[in-house]
Order: C-alpha cells, then sequence, then structure tokens
C-alpha cells in the first residue's frame, strides 16, 4: 500500500503533449500477440479476424465517485482493474479476450505520469492475458476521471455460455471465495474516514493483504474454463460476480425460468474475509451475498458431473436450480430457508438516505 502514500517525482502537463501526442507516447512500445488483429493502433479502426470464431464484446465505463476512490486507489491498480473486469466477461460467456480498446476522459489535475500509470496497469494486464491493445480515445473532462474499456473476445458457436441454459436439479457452482473485495472496500473506507479526522493518522492495514489484492487488484478466471474444457465439463449457464453472489443467482435463475437452492455452508470464504467481517459486526455470508466485485464465476452443470466438477480445484458445489420459479432459497445450518434478496451493488438505483 505504500504506492498510495508515494507522491509523483515529477509532472508533465498533457497540455504540453496535446490529445494526439498523449495517443502516441501512450501506446508506443505496443506489440501485438493475437493473430486475429490484422491492424492496431494507428488508424481510424483497428482490424480483427476471429476467423471462423464468433466475435464476443463487451464494455464497462469505470466513473470516479462512482466506481472508485482515488483516496486509496492506486493509479496502476485502477488501469489493471479496469482490463480484469472487461476480461472477467468474457470468462463469464467461456470465451478468450484478444483485443481491447480503451476511453479515457481526464481533466487538468492529472499529469502525464498519472495517465502513465493508469496505462501502466492496462498494459501489464494485458501483457498477462496475452490481449491486444488496438485503440481508444482521450478526451478532457470537467467532472473527474472516467474510464471506459470495451472488450473483444473469441470463442466457438458451440463453446459459448448464455445465462439462459440451465435445467431444473443442474448443480449450481461457483469458483474461488467470495466476500473479499467487499471487506477489502470496508477496510479502506474505514481508513479514509480515519485520515479525515486525523490527516496525521497513517493507514492500520497490516495483515489485511488479501482482502485488499481482491478489491483493488482482481483477477479474470479464465482459468476456470480451462479446467471445466479441460474435464469434458460445458457449464449450461453462466455468469461472474461482480453485483454480489445473489444478485448473480437471481440473473441466472430468472434467464433460465427456475429457482434455486443454495446451502449456506457451502458458500467459500476465506479465513481473512471471515475475520474481517467478524470486525466490522457482519455475518461472512451477507459480505459474500451481497459484496460484489469478487469477479469469480457462477455457473450451472448437469448433475451428471458431479464427480468431474468436484474434482476441479477451486470450484465449489454451492446448491442446485429447482423448478419454483421465482423461489431462490438459502438454506441455513439449522435448516431455516431464507430468501436470496438481490442488495449488491446497483449504480442507477436510488439511494436511502442514512
Amino acid at each position: 500500500m505504500s504506492e498510495i502514500l508515494n507522491d509523483q517525482p515529477q509532472r508533465t502537463e498533457i497540455s504540453s503533449l496535446g490529445e494526439f501526442g498523449l495517443i502516441d507516447y501512450l501506446t508506443k512500445g505496443i506489440t501485438l500477440a493475437n493473430e486475429s488483429t490484422k491492424l492496431g493502433v494507428g488508424d481510424d479502426a483497428a482490424v480483427i479476424d476471429h476467423n471462423g470464431f464468433q466475435t464476443l464484446v463487451s464494455v464497462d465505463l469505470l466513473v470516479e465517485g462512482v466506481h472508485f476512490d482515488l483516496t486509496y486507489t492506486p493509479l496502476k491498480h485502477l488501469g489493471y482493474k479496469a482490463a480484469i473486469v472487461n476480461f472477467s466477461d468474457m470468462a463469464a460467456m467461456n470465451a478468450i479476450p484478444t483485443q481491447i480498446v480503451v476511453g479515457l476522459a481526464v481533466s487538468n489535475r492529472f499529469s502525464l505520469e498519472a495517465i502513465e500509470e493508469i496505462y501502466g496497469g492496462i498494459k501489464l494486464a494485458c501483457e498477462k492475458y496475452k490481449v491486444d491493445l488496438v485503440g481508444g480515445d482521450t478526451t478532457s473532462s470537467l467532472s473527474g476521471l472516467m474510464l471506459s474499456v470495451t472488450v473483444m473476445g473469441k470463442a466457438k458457436a458451440a463453446d459459448i455460455c448464455y445465462r439462459k441454459g440451465a435445467s431444473e436439479n443442474d448443480l449450481l457452482c461457483v469458483s474461488g471465495d467470495l466476500g473479499g473485495a467487499y471487506m477489502g472496500l470496508l477496510l479502506l473506507e474505514r481508513e479514509k474516514a480515519a485520515f479525515k479526522a486525523n490527516p496525521d493518522v497513517q493507514p492500520d492495514l497490516q495483515g489485511f493483504d488479501y482482502v485488499l489484492q481482491r478489491q483493488l487488484k482482481p483477477e479474470a478466471r479464465l482459468d476456470i474454463n480451462e479446467a471445466l474444457q479441460k474435464a469434458g465439463i460445458k457449464p449450461t449457464s453462466m455468469i461472474d460476480i461482480s453485483d454480489g453472489l445473489a444478485s448473480e443467482i437471481k440473473h441466472l435463475c430468472k434467464a433460465s425460468k427456475l429457482g434455486c437452492q443454495i446451502y449456506e455452508e457451502k458458500i467459500p470464504i476465506d479465513i481473512t474475509t471471515a475475520s474481517v467481517a467478524e470486525e466490522f459486526n457482519m455475518i461472512p455470508s451477507i459480505a459474500a451475498l451481497n459484496g460484489g466485485e469478487d469477479y469469480e464465476l457462477l455457473f450451472t452443470a448437469s448433475i451428471k458431473e458431479h464427480n468431474k466438477i468436484a474434482a476441479i480445484p477451486g470450484v465449489t458445489i454451492i446448491g442446485h436450480m429447482t423448478a419454483s420459479v421465482g423461489e431462490e432459497v438459502m438454506i441455513t445450518p439449522d435448516n431455516q430457508y431464507i430468501s436470496l434478496q438481490a442488495q449488491g451493488w446497483d449504480a442507477l438505483r436510488k439511494k436511502t438516505a442514512e
């Protein structure tokens, strides 16, 4: 977390380069990793040829003050995360991300070095996941930083997973563990409040690396897609967990016209996540259900695949789909049935007064 506190060694005004000079500066030295990229940066449009594969496209818009807080979000982490959340959308469709384009709006409070940090994070994510940065746009902003990333991916038509394909009795499964990103956010917000009350107070974040990483530097679970493919399993429906487990379960149920039952004790929660939840007087499963930004994969599969799924490291069977349309319930260890409510992140939902 030290980079949050470090000042930039120098400041170059973006106006000294101009829009096209900035684009040239940020995109110099880009190398292409995918044969499908016929033309990247440097013309009016990128040229992509997926040669028999279906092309998938998704976009995420990140707005300062809505999706991120620069008080505690390092710019390089922001760039990395902006790319990753798009790669995760491809993973949710059982597709491979291949190219991205980036739109950036900044005010004059940002220096060239600051923008370079953002692009440094984007490029790092692209290098790790072998995705090509093929274009984008930059402009000025009067209302803070805005970052838009559009991702393109490829998949064979037969391999694409939608939200609507589940059947009654299908297993409901999740990758990784849940709730950590939300606990990381609560910690950062707590330290921000402490700093505002007393600027001399240093952040107390020792021992919380795992949940902070889950919030600031998530990863896309393309490895789970690969593991399922190797096991010969195609999910019947799939979605990534960006808005909380409960919200995503309800999306799958609605699209597939089914209900579900999940078991609270089966929800995978890391020990650090559980510890932080207790510190905030929160039930860990509530953090998993409603927190969001875990970017794990939630999917359904035929009950015939039970043994294969159970053998895949990092995948947990948490329940099953039912014929009871509109009835999404969680069964507690003491056998209580609790209706799942979509209380996760919704940027456009009206906020109640505190």
